[in-house]
């Protein structure tokens, strides 16, 4: 059974296929990269792939249970870091990971212990009176983070967890997710830093065109070079700028 299991995905967007017939699966216990161009459809892709957007075609299965079909039973499994995430800008976080938890239906004593203990880790324990309207765009990820771990999912889904977060508060998340995977999760996560993707995943898809053009380990993605440079090879991107702009000499 794979993680999670994408077939025949489509979407389209002003009239311009944004996601094209994209299938991928994701094996159980993986660290899973998922790379791609600007406007490639990774973040459309992964939100159909999590029931926040509905495909135009095309099922996502989480461990067998069909998105779409069973919502409710297939999103207990996956915790979500969405592209862009909006939260209640006038609670604190304390008071979202309560919130959210509730919500799902959590035990409230449940609800305050992990709270506390995610807060603590992810170092926000000590921003307990800051409203989220005040937290910095490194804070808010971090606590999206937390959120999506709230209520112990099977598979993460994340889309840029470590942009605008500093050194030291990436260093505990690599910690978190490694800690994750180790007990039996799985993760997938999107990225355009080629260095953590290589450090952190043991399998990578590249996303072209709205579609997989390439899948497998990293080593078979790299071919016997640099991730970076299969990636260049795969989307047929090109190095613009290399002449020109002769007024920027000094």
């Amino acid at each position: 059974m794979d993680a999670l299991e994408l077939d025949g995905l489509c979407k389209s967007d002003g009239g311009r296929a944004a996601v094209d017939h994209l299938s991928l699966r994701v094996p159980r216990g993986s660290f899973f990269g998922v790379l791609g161009p600007n406007g490639a459809g990774k973040t459309t892709s992964l939100s159909m792939a999590v029931g926040l957007l509905r495909p135009d075609a095309g099922t996502a299965r989480i461990f067998d249970v069909d998105v779409w079909a069973a919502p409710q039973q297939a999103k207990a499994l996956v915790g979500v870091l969405p592209d862009g995430l909006a939260m209640p800008e006038r609670l604190t976080g304390r008071e979202v990971l309560t919130y959210i938890g509730l919500l799902r239906g959590m035990p409230v004593a449940e609800v305050t212990a992990r709270a506390a203990e995610l807060l603590e880790v992810l170092e926000l324990d000590g921003e307990d009176r800051k409203q989220v309207i005040g937290y910095s765009t490194g804070m808010r990820k971090k606590l999206g983070l937390a959120v999506a771990l709230l209520h112990a999912p099977r598979l993460l889904v994340l889309d840029e967890p470590f942009e605008a977060v500093d050194p030291v508060s990436a260093a505990t998340i690599r910690t978190i997710l490694g800690r994750f995977i180790a007990g039996g999760g799985s993760v997938v996560m999107s990225s355009h830093v080629m260095a953590l993707v290589e450090q952190l995943c043991d399998r990578v898809a590249v996303v072209a065109g709205g579609q997989v053009v390439a899948a497998g380990t990293v080593s078979e993605v790299q071919a016997g070079g640099t991730l970076e440079d299969a990636f260049v090879a795969l989307v047929g991107a090109s190095t613009r700028g290399a002449e020109g702009l002769a007024w920027l000499s000094v």
